[in-house]
């Protein structure tokens, strides 16, 4: 199995059962939710048609809602732009008109000075501003081309007057809490307050889901640090930033994330574009195999397609593709920046202390029993090479929240109430559905109920022969 995770978008490519179910066979872990695209409506009858495919399998998929955010967009109507040419902004309470571009961005005027950049479209177009008029802008056009309805619009270097979320994206994260989501992405995150103010929305009844902070233009780079401290994980979600900062920065802010992801054992994603050449092809460039065979190499969380499995015409040869990258790159040890990990808690020392008794013998999984999740997460965050984790709870939402960690295979199990039985339990669920042979060794990490409360366990132990 992989120790990198894969997230699919799901949408018209993608959705029906039977692709669905295909999806997961090649390698999906986790099933995206675009909620910029579709109504409440189809999405649940996605979650649904996930929940039915749950059923049947020894892994479950989880499921992430990936918020609209505060986006600036484009009118309704369809506009060619030319290059070199002239063409008016208006902006509200200006109404949309033939022969003008409409952007609905109330404080466009003020926020933008005379050689500010508007991108559109993820950057395929460009405009340059030339003056402020009484309805909005007066620009040039830089690279033209067909602006349709509803486009993205970005304003690269210019901090916008948005909030953190919108009204639209509160109805869409209480139907994700009514619909018992396992993860939540969030758009444009540009401070740590919006992660502050999510965590308060979804409230006690709603704990057990992630929240992963999309770092999407300049000002999220700017709060890099808090951001990753205050959000569950975060998101390289490099379309929108590769056009909010310059181009050649996208790496290094990558290399950043991951770095600070790891010293704050934080879940990491990477995303956009990876295989973007498979909407249309059924191979990959070369170059695309690389891009994810690096992210792979600096030991990301997990890797995300887009359109790729959304609306291409290959979805399934694209995860197929992406888990065959990554599973010739988890060959070789990669970037371990786990090294400058803050420890803090003692699980995380014993954390290291097994993977450490597991690489000096040479035993291939460590076991861990576990109530809440932390201890798979102390294991996930110090990236063992080539050790399985096998994380049992009894608890689902405990389950569903492990999918998405590096390395860990969840497994859901009934505790018995002596310890000892439900770690033999563990061991014969590894002998009987993973392929362990018998008196093979493993190491376990416990959480025992004693008479004085929980402890941790370390143990070496050898699976049963029955």
């Amino acid at each position: 199995m992989l120790s990198t995770k894969i997230i699919c978008t799901i949408g018209p490519a993608s959705e029906s059962p039977k692709i669905l179910e295909e999806l997961a066979v090649a390698g999906m872990n986790v099933a995206r939710l675009n909620f910029s695209h579709g109504t409440h409506q189809s999405h649940k009858q996605i979650i649904e048609q996930i929940r039915e495919l749950n059923k049947h399998r020894q892994f479950p998929i989880a499921i992430m809602l990936d918020t609209q955010g505060p986006e600036i967009r484009t009118g309704d109507l369809e506009m060619k732009l030319v290059p070199g040419k002239h063409v008016s902004v208006n902006t509200p309470p200006n109404e949309e008109k033939e022969g003008t571009l409409f952007v609905n961005y109330p404080h466009l005027k003020d926020d933008l000075e005379i050689g500010n950049s508007i991108s559109l479209d993820g950057g395929l177009m460009c405009l340059e501003v030339l003056e402020k008029t009484e309805k909005g802008l007066e620009c040039e056009v830089i690279h033209g081309g067909i602006v349709k309805g509803h486009r993205h619009v970005n304003l690269p270097g210019t901090i916008v007057k948005l909030p953190g979320i919108t009204e639209t994206d509160k109805q869409d994260i209480l139907f994700g809490i009514e619909q018992n989501v396992d993860i939540i992405a969030l758009s444009f995150v540009r401070n740590p307050e919006t992660i502050r103010e999510v965590r308060d929305l979804l409230g006690e009844s709603a704990e057990h889901i992630k929240l992963i902070a999309k770092i999407e233009n300049q000002e999220g780079v700017d709060h890099l640090k808090e951001i990753v401290k205050e959000a569950d994980g975060v998101m390289v979600a490099r379309g929108d930033l590769g056009i909010e900062v310059e181009m050649e920065e996208v790496p290094q802010i990558q290399r950043r994330i991951a770095f600070l992801c790891a010293k704050y054992g934080k879940r990491l994603i990477v995303a956009t574009q990876m295989l973007e050449s498979m909407i249309e092809n059924p191979v990959p460039t070369r170059a695309e195999v690389t891009d994810v065979a690096n992210a792979v190499f600096e030991q990301t969380d997990a890797i995300m397609l887009s359109g790729e499995t959304s609306i291409g015409k290959y979805p399934v040869h694209s995860v197929e593709a992406l888990a065959r990258i990554a599973r010739r790159t988890e060959d070789f040890p990669g970037v371990n920046y786990s090294k400058k990990m803050l420890k803090r808690h003692t699980g995380q020392h014993l954390a290291e202390s097994a993977i450490q008794i597991a690489t000096n013998l040479k035993i291939r999984a460590i076991v861990v029993i576990t109530r809440n999740g932390r201890g798979a997460a102390y294991l996930s965050n110090l990236r063992p090479h080539k050790i399985g984790i096998y994380s049992f709870t009894k608890s689902t939402s405990v389950l569903y929240s492990m999918i998405l960690y590096r390395g860990v295979h969840p497994f859901l199990m009934e505790f018995q109430e002596n310890p000892e039985g439900t770690i033999q339990d563990a061991l014969r669920i590894l002998l009987e559905k993973e392929g362990f042979a018998a008196k093979e060794k493993v190491v376990v990490l416990a959480n025992i109920l004693t008479g004085e409360g929980f402890c941790t366990s370390l143990q070496i132990r050898s699976i049963p022969a029955v």
